[in-house]
Order: structure tokens, then C-alpha cells, then sequence
């Protein structure tokens, strides 16, 4: 019997019955979901107090999910007038996020939940390894964990659907260390309902969980993820989408008319080899030495085969689904390896502080590190300007707009992206010359007015760069 193995047994009696553990050692998973949920919550709400809008998706998402608390279709008109977010990625579980918005209709919603959620993961993760390597180690590893950077960039670029993933993916993990086949396959198959790729995320969970003994549920469970992905892929989102296709196929490997995988794979190479190193480094590479580690290769292959240069590295949520993998992977093969003769073994052993060493390191890279620096509490330069302009937009009016405030309007008020109207026409035209135009903004009067012909405008606010019009025929 192992070091591990007799650690977990530690608790059984003369009757074969295992002891309640502490309730310190029950509790302490749950503290750390706290924890950490008010500090991912605090980075992403006071990003938002100041106005620094990394992306346009926490509003697309933010309609979406105003569309299923009204009991609709999850329409973005962000994407398009009329736009079925189903038609473009296929994340029917943002509907759990719908009752509390329909409580608390306002963008901060998601950002609240995104931190629940993500949270939360922790708590497998933290559950499994104080059961495998003790109080301390475990809790080593859970701060890792929660402090990863896979995690900390995720936080950064505002709700994304690949939150419940990283909860799914931690209570499969879970599972499959403790040889809860059944539980793998119940948390691996939701996996389907958070986005379209996680289709052959299963697929991978199967192989592992076939490599790991049990290979019918591992078959079974590998088909059924490689059907419901071409049911996604195939049916399901061309039926909503305009056009009756999924849009992003041109993404890998540019297309009909890019390169191909093949060489786009081996585009900027070493920023995709070195986003590997990070990914398992994480770990301390020890995520290799289990199974469990196959379940990162879908996800890691269609980035790499992508075009956007914004798969390849570690920012945005893109690793965000990687961490609860490589952490699990590392619990799992601590068990593996830590009886091990020569230096593997004894290097297992200390495997938590170095995850805990990484973690830290990489820490200052990356917002969290924010939360015990002044300036993400200092009021934003232009916060009083961004609030008069938002003000002056009555309740209900459309606005179209760019990415500078389009988060903190998406929540009471019809609004478009200034790419995407198509044939609609605003009532409002803002623009933010700093934010969302990377430069001198043009005259807004006459932008809007060029992008809608027939129509008239007038400027009714312009400072700290955000210029303001309103149709007036």
C-alpha cells in the first residue's frame, strides 16, 4: 500500500468503516470557494466601476441571457438585429444564469456568477487532493489551483460560457480519480451544453476513462460525445443561424483559402510550444503521468490549428477549461508515482509547493495581482464622463456603439455594434474616441449619418473622448 493509500485510509476503523474527517478539513474546500469567488468577484466588478471593457462578449452574453430571463430566445442584437446566439456557439447552459439576472437585470449579474461558478471549481479540486495527499498538500494544491493563470485570465475578459466548464470538468475529475465512472459520464455529457468543441472534450474523457479500466463506459461515453458534437456542429447550429452554417469553420487553418491545419499548426510555433510548457508546467509537469491529461487535447488542438492569433497564447478564457484538467491529471499521478524509487518519487512529494511556486510567479502577469494594487481602486479619469454620457440616453433608446461602453449599456436598452446593424437605425450613435476607435474618432454626426443614409443627426455630448448623437429624423 502506498504512502497516499494509507494516508487516505488513515480514517477507517476496526469495522472497515471510514471516520468522518475534521470539520476543518470538510469546511476548508467551501472556504476557499469564498475566497476566491470575492476575489474574482472584486477584480471583475471594479474593472467594470472603471470602465475598462476588454471585449465586447459580457454584452452578447448579457443579452442572451435578458432573452432566456424573458422567457425568449436568447436573441443578440449585438450580433446582428435578430441574432440567435444559438446560431453562432451553442451555450444553452448560460440559461442558468437567467433567473438571477430576471432578480438582478444588469450586466454585474454575469460577472457575479462568472465568479460563483469558477469559484466553485475549486472545490472538487480542493475535495479531491486534501483526500489523496492530506490537509496541507491538498490545500497546496487548491491555491494553485485557484490562482492559476488559466483562471486569472479568464477573470480578466468578463463572462464567458466556458465558466461552467471549468465546473463540470473539476466534478468529472473528481470522479474519475475516485473511479466514479457513472459521475464522469453524468458531469462529462453536460459538457455538450456549454460550447460546441466540448463535444470532443468527451470524446477525450471517454479514452481516458477506457485507458483507465473501465472501457465500456469509456466507449460508450466517447461515442456519445462524438455524436452529440456532430449533432451541435452539423444540426443544431446551422438551424439557427441565418445562413445555415456554423461560421467559424473558416477559422481553422483558414479555410478553403488559408494555409491549412498542417501549416497553421506550426504557425508561431514557439508561442504555442511555450503555452504548452505553461499549461503542464502548472503542474509541475507531473499532469503527465496520468490519463487524465488526454482530456486538454481537443482543446489545445483547435487552437492551435486556428487562425486567431488569440488562441495560441495564454491570455483571454481560452486555458480556462485546461486547469481544473492539468490539476486533476496532477492529483491523479501523485498517487501514481510517489512510491516510485529514485527522484520521480521524491519529487512528487514536493510537487505541491512548486505548483504553488508557479502559480505565484506567474501571478504579477496577470490581474489578480490587482487586488492589492491602489490603482484598481482609484476612480477612473474619464468615470464621471462615462456616467453623464450613459445618463444622457433615456431608458429604452437603441443605441449603436463600439466596444468603449458597450458593456454598461447592454443591459436596459436595445444596442448594436457599429459592424453588425445591418439595416436598423439607432436613435443614439456613441462612440468612444479613446476605447473604441484606438484613435481620433471621426465626427459623429457625420459617421452616423454615413452609416445610415436618409437620416438625421446632432451631437448632444462630447468630453473625455465619448461623442453622442441623436437621430432626429
Amino acid at each position: 500500500m502506498s504512502r497516499l493509500d494509507q494516508r487516505a485510509d488513515a480514517g477507517t476503523d476496526a469495522r472497515g468503516q471510514r471516520d468522518r474527517p475534521p470539520v476543518a478539513t470538510r469546511l476548508a474546500p467551501y472556504a476557499l470557494w469564498l475566497v476566491f469567488t470575492v476575489a474574482y468577484a472584486t477584480v471583475s466588478l471594479q474593472r467594470f466601476s472603471r470602465f475598462e471593457t476588454p471585449s465586447w462578449d459580457n454584452a452578447i452574453f448579457t443579452q442572451a441571457i435578458a432573452g432566456y430571463a424573458n422567457l425568449g430566445a436568447p436573441v443578440v442584437d449585438i450580433k446582428g438585429p435578430g441574432f440567435n446566439i444559438l446560431g453562432d456557439h451553442f451555450s444553452p447552459i448560460i440559461a442558468l444564469v437567467a433567473p438571477f439576472y430576471r432578480i438582478f437585470p444588469d450586466p454585474r449579474t454575469l460577472l457575479v456568477a462568472q465568479a460563483v461558478a469558477v469559484g466553485f471549481s475549486v472545490v472538487p479540486i480542493a475535495r479531491l487532493a486534501i483526500r489523496r495527499l492530506g490537509l496541507g498538500s491538498g490545500l497546496a494544491v487548491a491555491v494553485a489551483y485557484g490562482l492559476s493563470f488559466g483562471i486569472a485570465a479568464a477573470i480578466y475578459v468578463d463572462f464567458h460560457e466556458v465558466a461552467f466548464a471549468a465546473v463540470l470538468l473539476a466534478l468529472a475529475g473528481e470522479a474519475y480519480v475516485d473511479r466514479r465512472w457513472g459521475c464522469v459520464a453524468l458531469w462529462a455529457g453536460l459538457l455538450l451544453l456549454v460550447k460546441e468543441d466540448l463535444g470532443l472534450t468527451v470524446v477525450a474523457v471517454g479514452a481516458a476513462v477506457a485507458v483507465s479500466g473501465a472501457r465500456k463506459i469509456g466507449l460508450l461515453l466517447a461515442v456519445g460525445g462524438l455524436l452529440g458534437f456532430a449533432l451541435v456542429l452539423l444540426v443544431l447550429i446551422p438551424a439557427a443561424n441565418p445562413d445555415g452554417v456554423y461560421d467559424y469553420v473558416d477559422v481553422l487553418g483558414g479555410g478553403s483559402g488559408g494555409a491549412g491545419p498542417v501549416a497553421t499548426l506550426v504557425t508561431q510555433w514557439d508561442t504555442k510550444v511555450m503555452t504548452v510548457l505553461v499549461t503542464l508546467g502548472v503542474t509541475g509537469f507531473l499532469a503527465l503521468r496520468s490519463p487524465w491529461v488526454l482530456v486538454a487535447g481537443p482543446t489545445l488542438a483547435w487552437r492551435f490549428v486556428g487562425d486567431n492569433a488569440y488562441y495560441w497564447d495564454t491570455d483571454f478564457h481560452y486555458s480556462l477549461v485546461l486547469m481544473p484538467v492539468v490539476f486533476v491529471a496532477m492529483v491523479d499521478a501523485m498517487a501514481r508515482v510517489c512510491e516510485e524509487r529514485g527522484w520521480v518519487g521524491r519529487y512528487a512529494v514536493h510537487a505541491p509547493a512548486v505548483a504553488v511556486a508557479v502559480a505565484l510567479a506567474l501571478l504579477p502577469q496577470y490581474p489578480l495581482a490587482g487586488l492589492v494594487q491602489p490603482g484598481t481602486y482609484a476612480e477612473s479619469p474619464r468615470g464621471r464622463s462615462a456616467e453623464d454620457v450613459i445618463a444622457a440616453l433615456p431608458a429604452g433608446a437603441s443605441v449603436e456603439t463600439d466596444i468603449g461602453l458597450i458593456t454598461h449599456l447592454a443591459g436596459d436598452r436595445p444596442v448594436y455594434w457599429v459592424g453588425t446593424i445591418g439595416a436598423a437605425v439607432p436613435d443614439y450613435m456613441l462612440i468612444d474616441q479613446q476605447a473604441g476607435w484606438g484613435g481620433t474618432a471621426p465626427d459623429v454626426v457625420q459617421y452616423a449619418e454615413q452609416q445610415h443614409p436618409g437620416t438625421s443627426y446632432e451631437e448632444v455630448f462630447s468630453r473625455d473622448g465619448y461623442l453622442l448623437a441623436r437621430r432626429t429624423s
